[in-house]
């Protein structure tokens, strides 16, 4: 464990590497952020990471992050838990919720539980009323390593009354370290997604990949824009043991596929999500979670944990190379 920054309020942010075969991963104690990942001779990083604290405060605020306790948007920025409505933090155009806004576990430095030679445990504690959600929550994610090259995650999430959690890694990729991901191939196994509005949020329709644009049960080659992705791929209604869900590949032969016992999935084209001094689309983020926007819509999965069923996620990402 070694210092990696400190915080603009004050606070000392450490970085732990870790390490199993051919895989070696660094996580961060700001926002459980997975850093780095690199695989024995390949001469880069696979995530895009920043060595900057700064960068983590700003602009790169997802990258890597393990984001809570609610992923992604909720249109209408309320929500109704156990007959009570809570409003929001309204941080996109001033209408939506997105991310958990600003107090979220991205934004954290979580406390260090448990560090080995192949795994670390860290701990964020959300107070009663944090994120505008209710609840004494105890998030804790470990993440670890095993050969020959395989990063797992697991989160759990405890709380004393009943709340909604949904978490998700928001790690972006790109396996061939070019400018942009242009020529990728990808594959979901996924037979429904989820159509958005022009706020990239669900308008409420599930809808099958036959014939679409997002059909990719084939692995195929993609390219900005070519569909646009800010996209949640169904993978089921209900909890399932984990399962392959998704390959991603570049044009290098190196990549790596997704397992996971979510029953959502979502892939982000990278459009906004721009490092310093780099470019739009440079990495794919693959985010392993429910579906997003589930309060809002009676045919989703629900999101609701209690004291009694609390919240857990298994994430693995198995990375090859040619």
């Amino acid at each position: 464990m070694t210092p990696f920054g400190t915080t603009k309020d004050g606070r000392e942010v450490h970085k732990i590497t870790f390490e199993d075969g051919d895989l070696s991963v660094s996580v961060l104690t700001w926002g459980a952020v997975v850093q780095d990942v690199r695989i024995v001779g390949v001469d880069r990083s696979l995530t895009l990471g920043s060595d900057t604290l700064s960068d983590y405060e700003g602009d790169m605020r997802y990258h890597g992050s393990l984001i809570g306790p609610i992923v992604n948007r909720i249109s209408t920025a309320r929500v109704l838990v156990d007959g009570m409505m809570y409003e929001l933090e309204r941080n996109q155009d001033g209408r939506i919720h997105i991310h958990s806004g600003s107090d979220s576990t991205l934004l954290q430095v979580w406390e260090v539980v448990e560090v080995s030679e192949t795994s670390v445990t860290l701990r964020c504690d959300l107070v009663d009323g944090q994120c505008s959600l209710p609840g004494n929550r105890s998030i804790e994610a470990t993440y670890s390593v095993s050969a020959p090259a395989t990063l797992s995650l697991s989160v759990t999430g405890t709380t004393d009354t009943v709340t909604l959690m949904n978490f998700a890694n928001h790690s972006y990729w790109n396996f061939d370290g070019t400018e942009n991901w242009s020529g990728h191939s990808l594959e979901v196994q996924a037979d429904h997604y989820l159509p958005t509005t022009e706020d990239f949020h669900p308008n409420g329709e599930i809808q099958s990949v036959a014939g679409e644009a997002m059909d990719f049960r084939t692995i195929r080659s993609i390219q900005p824009q070519e569909p646009p992705l800010d996209t949640n791929f169904c993978l089921s209604t209900n909890s399932e043991p984990l399962r392959r869900v998704l390959t991603l590949k570049g044009t290098s032969g190196v990549g790596m596929h997704v397992a996971t016992d979510q029953n959502g999935i979502q892939v982000y084209d990278g459009r906004d999500a721009i490092r310093p001094d780099r470019s739009r689309y440079e990495g794919l983020a693959i985010e392993a979670q429910n579906w997003p926007d589930a309060p809002t819509h009676r045919g989703f999965p629900s999101i609701k944990v209690t004291p009694t069923a609390p919240y857990s996620q298994r994430t693995e990402w198995s990375f090859f190379k040619p």
